[in-house]
Protein backbone atom coordinates (compact mmCIF):
# COMPACT_ATOMS: atom_id res chain seq x y z
CA UNK A 1 0.00 0.00 0.00
CA UNK A 2 2.81 2.41 0.74
CA UNK A 3 5.89 0.42 -0.10
CA UNK A 4 5.62 0.72 -3.87
CA UNK A 5 5.17 4.02 -5.70
CA UNK A 6 3.38 3.70 -9.01
CA UNK A 7 1.83 6.23 -11.34
CA UNK A 8 -1.94 6.25 -11.71
CA UNK A 9 -3.32 8.10 -14.72
CA UNK A 10 -6.79 8.76 -16.03
CA UNK A 11 -8.15 6.63 -18.86
CA UNK A 12 -7.81 7.98 -22.38
CA UNK A 13 -10.83 9.61 -23.95
CA UNK A 14 -13.75 11.41 -22.40
CA UNK A 15 -14.67 10.44 -18.88
CA UNK A 16 -18.21 9.19 -18.38
CA UNK A 17 -20.52 11.49 -16.52
CA UNK A 18 -20.85 11.06 -12.79
CA UNK A 19 -23.91 8.99 -11.99
CA UNK A 20 -26.37 10.13 -9.36
CA UNK A 21 -27.11 7.19 -7.11
CA UNK A 22 -30.45 6.98 -5.35
CA UNK A 23 -32.13 4.36 -3.24
CA UNK A 24 -35.71 3.30 -3.30
CA UNK A 25 -37.39 6.19 -1.60
CA UNK A 26 -35.32 8.85 -3.32
CA UNK A 27 -32.34 9.02 -0.97
CA UNK A 28 -29.20 10.36 -2.63
CA UNK A 29 -26.53 7.88 -1.62
CA UNK A 30 -23.75 10.33 -2.46
CA UNK A 31 -24.84 12.70 0.30
CA UNK A 32 -26.01 10.16 2.91
CA UNK A 33 -24.14 10.66 6.19
CA UNK A 34 -25.34 7.52 7.98
CA UNK A 35 -27.19 4.26 7.41
CA UNK A 36 -30.23 5.93 8.96
CA UNK A 37 -30.44 8.19 5.89
CA UNK A 38 -31.21 5.09 3.83
CA UNK A 39 -33.81 3.89 6.32
CA UNK A 40 -31.43 1.49 8.07
CA UNK A 41 -28.69 -0.98 7.23
CA UNK A 42 -30.96 -3.32 5.26
CA UNK A 43 -31.95 -0.49 2.93
CA UNK A 44 -28.30 0.47 2.54
CA UNK A 45 -27.56 -3.12 1.51
CA UNK A 46 -30.35 -2.95 -1.08
CA UNK A 47 -28.97 0.28 -2.50
CA UNK A 48 -25.43 -1.10 -2.64
CA UNK A 49 -26.58 -4.24 -4.45
CA UNK A 50 -28.33 -2.11 -7.07
CA UNK A 51 -25.06 -0.34 -7.80
CA UNK A 52 -23.55 -3.74 -8.53
CA UNK A 53 -19.93 -3.37 -7.45
CA UNK A 54 -17.27 -1.64 -5.36
CA UNK A 55 -13.99 -0.32 -6.78
CA UNK A 56 -10.90 -0.25 -4.54
CA UNK A 57 -7.19 0.27 -5.07
CA UNK A 58 -4.03 -0.08 -2.98
CA UNK A 59 -5.24 -3.01 -0.86
CA UNK A 60 -2.60 -5.79 -0.93
CA UNK A 61 -4.15 -9.14 0.02
CA UNK A 62 -1.35 -9.85 2.52
CA UNK A 63 -1.59 -6.42 4.17
CA UNK A 64 -3.65 -6.52 7.39
CA UNK A 65 -5.62 -9.49 5.99
CA UNK A 66 -7.25 -7.49 3.19
CA UNK A 67 -7.44 -10.56 0.97
CA UNK A 68 -9.86 -12.27 3.35
CA UNK A 69 -11.70 -9.01 4.11
CA UNK A 70 -12.47 -8.54 0.42
CA UNK A 71 -13.53 -12.19 0.09
CA UNK A 72 -15.85 -12.04 3.11
CA UNK A 73 -17.53 -8.81 1.96
CA UNK A 74 -18.25 -10.32 -1.45
CA UNK A 75 -19.63 -13.49 0.11
CA UNK A 76 -21.76 -11.63 2.63
CA UNK A 77 -23.40 -9.15 0.27
CA UNK A 78 -22.94 -10.65 -3.19
CA UNK A 79 -21.32 -7.43 -4.39
CA UNK A 80 -18.22 -7.92 -6.56
CA UNK A 81 -15.12 -5.93 -5.63
CA UNK A 82 -12.76 -4.65 -8.30
CA UNK A 83 -9.38 -4.51 -6.57
CA UNK A 84 -6.92 -2.56 -8.71
CA UNK A 85 -3.19 -1.96 -8.30
CA UNK A 86 -2.82 -3.46 -4.81
CA UNK A 87 0.75 -2.25 -4.39
CA UNK A 88 -0.10 1.41 -5.05
CA UNK A 89 0.75 4.08 -2.51
CA UNK A 90 -1.41 6.49 -0.53
CA UNK A 91 -0.29 9.22 -2.93
CA UNK A 92 -1.52 7.10 -5.84
CA UNK A 93 -4.93 6.76 -4.19
CA UNK A 94 -5.29 10.52 -3.83
CA UNK A 95 -4.12 11.01 -7.41
CA UNK A 96 -6.71 8.52 -8.65
CA UNK A 97 -9.48 10.36 -6.80
CA UNK A 98 -8.48 13.59 -8.53
CA UNK A 99 -7.73 12.33 -12.04
CA UNK A 100 -10.64 9.89 -12.35
CA UNK A 101 -13.39 12.14 -11.07
CA UNK A 102 -16.62 11.26 -12.85
CA UNK A 103 -15.36 7.89 -14.02
CA UNK A 104 -16.69 4.48 -13.07
CA UNK A 105 -13.10 3.37 -12.31
CA UNK A 106 -12.50 6.03 -9.69
CA UNK A 107 -11.83 4.56 -6.23
CA UNK A 108 -14.94 4.40 -4.08
CA UNK A 109 -13.03 4.23 -0.81
CA UNK A 110 -9.55 4.99 0.43
CA UNK A 111 -7.18 3.47 2.97
CA UNK A 112 -4.34 5.97 3.37
CA UNK A 113 -1.66 7.07 5.80
CA UNK A 114 -2.69 9.67 8.35
CA UNK A 115 -0.94 12.54 6.61
CA UNK A 116 -2.98 11.82 3.47
CA UNK A 117 -6.11 11.52 5.59
CA UNK A 118 -5.55 15.00 6.94
CA UNK A 119 -4.62 16.59 3.60
CA UNK A 120 -7.43 14.89 1.66
CA UNK A 121 -10.01 16.21 4.09
CA UNK A 122 -8.60 19.73 3.72
CA UNK A 123 -8.80 19.43 -0.06
CA UNK A 124 -12.47 18.43 0.14
CA UNK A 125 -11.96 14.97 -1.37
CA UNK A 126 -13.93 12.93 1.18
CA UNK A 127 -17.60 12.39 1.94
CA UNK A 128 -18.89 12.81 5.47
CA UNK A 129 -20.22 9.52 6.83
CA UNK A 130 -20.62 8.09 10.33
CA UNK A 131 -20.82 4.31 10.70
CA UNK A 132 -23.23 2.70 13.16
CA UNK A 133 -20.39 2.08 15.63
CA UNK A 134 -19.28 5.73 15.45
CA UNK A 135 -19.80 6.51 19.13
CA UNK A 136 -17.49 3.63 20.13
CA UNK A 137 -14.55 5.01 18.16
CA UNK A 138 -12.28 6.95 20.55
CA UNK A 139 -12.13 10.72 20.28
CA UNK A 140 -9.07 11.85 18.38
CA UNK A 141 -9.31 8.76 16.15
CA UNK A 142 -11.92 10.28 13.82
CA UNK A 143 -12.81 13.52 12.11
CA UNK A 144 -15.64 15.16 14.10
CA UNK A 145 -17.69 15.55 10.91
CA UNK A 146 -17.08 12.00 9.68
CA UNK A 147 -14.73 12.86 6.79
CA UNK A 148 -12.21 10.22 7.88
CA UNK A 149 -11.79 7.70 10.64
CA UNK A 150 -8.82 5.69 11.87
CA UNK A 151 -9.21 2.03 10.96
CA UNK A 152 -6.32 -0.17 12.12
CA UNK A 153 -2.76 0.33 13.20
CA UNK A 154 0.16 -1.03 15.05
CA UNK A 155 3.54 -0.39 16.57
CA UNK A 156 6.92 -0.02 14.97
CA UNK A 157 8.68 -3.33 15.55
CA UNK A 158 11.93 -5.13 14.87
CA UNK A 159 11.59 -8.38 12.95
CA UNK A 160 14.53 -10.77 13.01
CA UNK A 161 15.38 -14.07 11.32
CA UNK A 162 16.52 -16.06 14.35
CA UNK A 163 17.94 -18.78 12.08
CA UNK A 164 20.52 -16.31 10.73
CA UNK A 165 20.92 -14.01 13.76
CA UNK A 166 22.15 -15.71 16.94
CA UNK A 167 20.74 -13.03 19.29
CA UNK A 168 17.89 -10.94 17.92
CA UNK A 169 17.81 -7.21 18.80
CA UNK A 170 15.04 -6.03 21.10
CA UNK A 171 15.71 -2.29 21.14
CA UNK A 172 16.97 0.44 18.84
CA UNK A 173 20.11 0.66 20.97
CA UNK A 174 20.77 -3.02 20.21
CA UNK A 175 20.81 -2.28 16.48
CA UNK A 176 24.14 -0.47 16.82
CA UNK A 177 25.94 -3.62 17.98
CA UNK A 178 28.74 -4.80 15.65
CA UNK A 179 27.22 -8.24 15.09
CA UNK A 180 24.43 -6.64 13.03
CA UNK A 181 26.72 -5.25 10.32
CA UNK A 182 24.84 -4.86 7.04
CA UNK A 183 21.74 -6.52 8.43
CA UNK A 184 19.31 -3.71 9.50
CA UNK A 185 16.78 -2.54 6.92
CA UNK A 186 13.65 -0.39 6.61
CA UNK A 187 10.55 -1.05 4.52
CA UNK A 188 11.56 1.48 1.88
CA UNK A 189 12.57 5.13 1.77
CA UNK A 190 11.01 7.06 4.68
CA UNK A 191 10.18 9.95 2.35
CA UNK A 192 7.90 7.60 0.38
CA UNK A 193 7.04 4.72 2.73
CA UNK A 194 4.80 5.34 5.73
CA UNK A 195 6.19 2.38 7.66
CA UNK A 196 9.80 3.50 7.07
CA UNK A 197 8.83 7.05 8.07
CA UNK A 198 7.43 5.64 11.32
CA UNK A 199 10.62 3.63 11.86
CA UNK A 200 12.71 6.80 11.76
CA UNK A 201 10.30 8.53 14.15
CA UNK A 202 10.43 5.60 16.57
CA UNK A 203 14.24 5.76 16.45
CA UNK A 204 14.00 9.45 17.28
CA UNK A 205 11.91 8.70 20.37
CA UNK A 206 14.50 6.09 21.37
CA UNK A 207 17.41 8.47 20.92
CA UNK A 208 16.35 11.65 22.70
CA UNK A 209 13.88 13.03 20.17
CA UNK A 210 10.16 13.65 20.46
CA UNK A 211 7.02 13.93 18.38
CA UNK A 212 8.13 17.51 17.74
CA UNK A 213 11.61 16.50 16.60
CA UNK A 214 12.33 13.62 14.20
CA UNK A 215 15.93 14.82 13.79
CA UNK A 216 17.51 12.39 16.28
CA UNK A 217 15.95 9.55 14.29
CA UNK A 218 17.74 10.69 11.15
CA UNK A 219 20.99 10.93 13.11
CA UNK A 220 20.41 7.44 14.54
CA UNK A 221 20.23 5.97 11.04
CA UNK A 222 23.29 7.98 10.06
CA UNK A 223 25.10 6.27 12.96
CA UNK A 224 23.78 2.91 11.76
CA UNK A 225 25.14 3.69 8.32
CA UNK A 226 28.49 4.93 9.66
CA UNK A 227 29.08 1.73 11.66
CA UNK A 228 28.05 -0.35 8.65
CA UNK A 229 24.85 -1.81 10.11
CA UNK A 230 22.29 -0.02 7.93
CA UNK A 231 21.26 -1.93 4.82
CA UNK A 232 19.61 0.32 2.18
CA UNK A 233 17.78 -2.59 0.54
CA UNK A 234 14.00 -2.23 0.91
CA UNK A 235 12.87 -4.98 3.26
CA UNK A 236 10.13 -7.29 1.94
CA UNK A 237 9.13 -10.88 2.72
CA UNK A 238 11.19 -11.93 -0.30
CA UNK A 239 14.37 -10.16 0.86
CA UNK A 240 13.96 -11.57 4.37
CA UNK A 241 13.48 -15.08 3.05
CA UNK A 242 16.58 -14.75 0.86
CA UNK A 243 18.63 -13.50 3.81
CA UNK A 244 19.24 -10.06 2.31
CA UNK A 245 17.47 -8.20 5.13
CA UNK A 246 17.46 -10.49 8.18
CA UNK A 247 16.54 -7.58 10.50
CA UNK A 248 13.55 -5.54 9.38
CA UNK A 249 12.07 -2.44 11.03
CA UNK A 250 8.37 -2.43 10.12
CA UNK A 251 4.86 -2.37 11.58
CA UNK A 252 4.29 -5.18 14.06
CA UNK A 253 1.29 -6.51 12.15
CA UNK A 254 3.32 -6.82 8.96
CA UNK A 255 6.26 -8.46 10.69
CA UNK A 256 3.88 -10.77 12.59
CA UNK A 257 2.18 -11.66 9.32
CA UNK A 258 5.52 -12.48 7.75
CA UNK A 259 6.28 -14.75 10.69
CA UNK A 260 3.18 -16.80 9.88
CA UNK A 261 4.26 -17.00 6.22
CA UNK A 262 7.77 -18.09 7.14
CA UNK A 263 6.97 -20.77 9.73
CA UNK A 264 6.06 -23.46 7.15
CA UNK A 265 9.32 -22.65 5.32
CA UNK A 266 11.45 -23.27 8.37
CA UNK A 267 12.26 -19.64 9.19
CA UNK A 268 12.01 -18.46 12.78
CA UNK A 269 11.08 -14.80 12.35
CA UNK A 270 10.85 -13.16 15.76
CA UNK A 271 9.06 -9.86 16.36
CA UNK A 272 9.74 -7.37 19.15
CA UNK A 273 8.23 -3.95 19.84
CA UNK A 274 11.28 -1.99 21.06
CA UNK A 275 10.87 -0.65 24.58
CA UNK A 276 13.03 2.41 23.89
CA UNK A 277 11.05 3.70 20.90
CA UNK A 278 7.36 2.97 21.32
CA UNK A 279 5.57 4.53 18.38
CA UNK A 280 2.10 3.63 17.16
CA UNK A 281 0.03 4.89 14.29
CA UNK A 282 -3.26 4.15 12.57
CA UNK A 283 -4.18 4.26 8.93
CA UNK A 284 -7.23 6.21 7.81
CA UNK A 285 -10.39 5.09 6.02
CA UNK A 286 -12.43 7.53 3.94
CA UNK A 287 -15.08 7.61 1.21
CA UNK A 288 -14.42 9.37 -2.08
CA UNK A 289 -16.81 12.34 -2.21
CA UNK A 290 -17.37 11.52 -5.89
CA UNK A 291 -17.50 7.74 -5.47
CA UNK A 292 -19.11 6.10 -8.52
CA UNK A 293 -20.74 3.55 -6.16
CA UNK A 294 -21.56 5.64 -3.08
CA UNK A 295 -23.94 3.19 -1.41
CA UNK A 296 -21.47 0.31 -1.82
CA UNK A 297 -18.75 2.56 -0.41
CA UNK A 298 -20.85 3.25 2.69
CA UNK A 299 -21.70 -0.43 3.10
CA UNK A 300 -17.97 -1.24 2.91
CA UNK A 301 -17.40 1.18 5.78
CA UNK A 302 -20.17 -0.43 7.83
CA UNK A 303 -18.62 -3.85 7.24
CA UNK A 304 -15.14 -2.72 8.24
CA UNK A 305 -16.36 -1.12 11.46
CA UNK A 306 -18.52 -4.07 12.48
CA UNK A 307 -17.11 -6.58 14.94
CA UNK A 308 -16.68 -8.98 12.00
CA UNK A 309 -14.60 -6.53 10.00
CA UNK A 310 -12.56 -5.43 13.01
CA UNK A 311 -11.74 -9.02 13.93
CA UNK A 312 -10.65 -9.69 10.34
CA UNK A 313 -8.08 -6.90 10.63
CA UNK A 314 -7.05 -8.38 13.97
CA UNK A 315 -6.59 -11.73 12.23
CA UNK A 316 -4.03 -9.98 10.04
CA UNK A 317 -2.13 -8.87 13.13
CA UNK A 318 -3.37 -5.27 12.99
CA UNK A 319 -4.89 -3.56 16.02
CA UNK A 320 -8.39 -2.38 15.02
CA UNK A 321 -9.52 1.03 16.22
CA UNK A 322 -12.53 -0.50 18.04
CA UNK A 323 -10.34 -2.92 19.97
CA UNK A 324 -10.82 -1.15 23.37
CA UNK A 325 -14.62 -1.26 23.17
CA UNK A 326 -14.59 -4.81 21.80
CA UNK A 327 -12.43 -5.95 24.69
CA UNK A 328 -14.96 -4.36 27.02
CA UNK A 329 -18.08 -5.86 25.42
CA UNK A 330 -16.58 -9.29 24.66
CA UNK A 331 -16.83 -9.12 20.86
CA UNK A 332 -13.06 -9.30 20.34
CA UNK A 333 -11.52 -12.59 19.19
CA UNK A 334 -9.47 -13.22 22.32
CA UNK A 335 -7.26 -15.88 20.74
CA UNK A 336 -6.23 -13.46 18.00
CA UNK A 337 -5.68 -10.62 20.46
CA UNK A 338 -3.38 -12.79 22.55
CA UNK A 339 -1.18 -13.44 19.51
CA UNK A 340 -0.24 -9.75 19.17
CA UNK A 341 3.35 -8.87 20.07
CA UNK A 342 3.51 -7.62 23.69
CA UNK A 343 3.99 -3.90 24.29
CA UNK A 344 5.50 -2.26 27.36
CA UNK A 345 4.71 1.41 27.89
CA UNK A 346 2.36 3.96 26.37
CA UNK A 347 2.20 4.55 22.62
CA UNK A 348 2.99 7.90 21.04
CA UNK A 349 0.44 9.40 18.64
CA UNK A 350 1.44 12.47 16.60
CA UNK A 351 -0.88 15.35 15.79
CA UNK A 352 -1.53 16.60 12.27
CA UNK A 353 0.89 19.50 12.78
CA UNK A 354 3.59 17.16 14.10
CA UNK A 355 3.18 14.80 11.14
CA UNK A 356 3.48 17.65 8.64
CA UNK A 357 6.56 19.08 10.37
CA UNK A 358 8.25 15.68 10.56
CA UNK A 359 7.61 15.04 6.86
CA UNK A 360 9.10 18.41 5.93
CA UNK A 361 12.14 17.92 8.18
CA UNK A 362 12.76 14.42 6.86
CA UNK A 363 12.52 15.57 3.24
CA UNK A 364 15.26 18.11 3.92
CA UNK A 365 17.66 15.86 5.84
CA UNK A 366 17.32 12.14 5.04
CA UNK A 367 19.04 11.93 1.67
CA UNK A 368 22.08 13.92 2.73
CA UNK A 369 22.49 12.12 6.05
CA UNK A 370 21.63 8.52 5.13
CA UNK A 371 20.68 7.89 1.51
CA UNK A 372 23.42 10.01 -0.05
Amino acid sequence: MITALTVVTAACGAAPATRTQTTTGGVNAATATSAADFGGLDKLVEAAKKEGKLHVIALPPDWANYGEIIKKFQEKYGIPIESENPDASSADEINAVKTRKGQDRAPDVLDVGQAFGFSGAKEGLYAAYKVQSWDKIPEGQKDPNGLWVNDYGGYVSIGCDAKKISTCPKTFADLLKPEYKGKVALNGNPNKSGSAFAGVWAASLADGGSLDDIGPGVQFFKKLKDVGNYNPVESTPATVEKGETPISIDWDYLNAGYREQFLPKGLDFQVAVPTDGIYAQYYVQAINKDAPHPAAARLWMEFLYSSEGQNLWLKGGARPVLMPSMLADGTIDKALAEKLPPVQGEPKFPTEAQVNKAKDDLAKTWDAAVAG
